[in-house]
This record gives structure tokens, sequence and C-alpha cells, in this order.
């Protein structure tokens, strides 16, 4: 049986756990070979300070079966205008059976055309920023649309894993995984989304969102201009 080849694209100022989320879940896919990506092999510096180390260049990774590609704040704005990456991505997902997102690493897709007329969620604090690069936004947690699949902000990595699993290795795969890695949620607060959050918390953050919105909506609309 030739090995399933799953694809995670890295990037400076990522957020590591939109990689490692579902990294972690995906990795316990039965006849899988992993592949982490970046330019080059050196350490690929994250947003919380934990460095992480690439297994493929572009040029020497193989055909991938799912290529996922995480998101970041600053580090997706930066990567939404980065050529290689995108004509990366842009080559993976001719053949990929799954070109997929965590979070914010949605508009690097978008970025490479592949939202144009497609469903497709992000992080609740940029979902609004979708249409620009072609896409109607679902406010799911994760979003199918044919091959395409997207997930929502940060920790939706473990639920989009879970599903991805269930779809290539069969729903028994998938909670024999979810119970071995103890995905058992109950989170202290019932804060976890806009629609949850009290008053009083959504007026802490959201002006945070607000701002970084300004600067997403000009880094989307520089590549758009481009392409």
């Amino acid at each position: 049986m030739a090995m399933f080849n799953l694809g995670f694209v890295i990037f400076p100022d990522l957020t590591q756990l939109d990689f490692t989320a579902q990294q972690q879940v995906l990795a316990r896919l039965p006849d899988s070979a992993m592949h982490i990506i970046a330019k080059t092999l050196a350490l690929v510096p994250s947003d919380s300070g934990l460095s992480l180390m690439p297994t493929h260049t572009f040029a020497g990774c193989p055909p991938l079966d799912l290529i996922c590609v995480p998101g970041g704040y600053r580090g997706v704005i930066q990567t939404m205008a980065d050529r290689d990456l995108i004509a990366f991505v842009q080559r993976q997902a001719r053949t990929a059976k799954y070109v997929t997102s965590v979070c914010t690493g949605a508009f690097i897709l978008g970025a490479a055309g592949l939202l144009k007329g497609r469903r497709a969620t992000t992080h609740w604090g940029y979902a609004e920023l979708l249409p620009l690069v072609g896409a109607t936004y679902e406010k799911r947690r994760v979003v199918r649309d044919g091959n395409l699949i997207t997930a929502g902000g940060v920790t939706s990595g473990i639920d989009f894993g879970l599903e991805m699993v269930a779809a290539i290795a069969g729903e028994a795969v998938a909670r024999s995984i979810q119970l071995s890695l103890e995905y058992d949620p109950d989170p202290p607060f019932d804060s976890g989304h806009p629609d949850h959050a009290t008053a009083q918390t959504l007026a802490e953050v959201s002006p945070r969102y607000a701002e970084r919105r300004v600067d997403f909506r000009k880094g989307i609309e520089r590549v758009v201009a481009a392409l």
C-alpha cells in the first residue's frame, strides 16, 4: 500500500499551535509519511518563541496527498507575498487530494488563488476579509468544499485533524486517535468564540483584532493587486 504523504508548510512567525495541533493528530494516521516543508532547512521561528525544524525544502518535497497551511498574524502578512512559497502551494494543490488550512493560513491559500468561489472559514477576527480573496465565509469550526478544507482559529486544528483522519482512514481510526490523545474538551470558561464570550471580554479583545485587520487588509490588497 502506498504511503499517504502529509505536508505542512511552515514559515517565519507562524502560530505554532496552528501547525502542531493537527500535526500531532495526523502524525498518528496509519500508513502515512510526514513532511514539514519550508524554503530552507534552517530553523523556523514561530510567534511564541518556539522554533521548528523542517524536514524538506520546497524543491525537495515529493507530491503531497494532503497539504496544510497554518496561520499566524505577521507571518501570514509576510508570507502572502512570498512568491516561492505561493508557487509551491499552487504546484502541490494541482495534484493533492486535500488542500487545507488552519486559522489565517486560509489567506495564503487565497493568495495562491485557491479560494475563488469557494466556501471557507478562518479565525473569527479575520473572517470578514475572506471575500477579498474570493471566498464565502461560513461560520463553522471546519468547512469542507470539495477537496478544500479550512479550519477556524488555532485550536480548531485538532477538530480538523480528526475530521481528516476520518475522511482518509475511517471514523474508527479517528475515534481511536481522539481517545489516545484524550481530546475531551471541557474548558474552564465559555469564551472561546465571540458568540459565547461576555461583553466585557469582547470589549477587551475585539479592538486588538480590529487593528490587526487593517494590516491584514493592506497585505491582502497588495497581493491581489499583483495577481
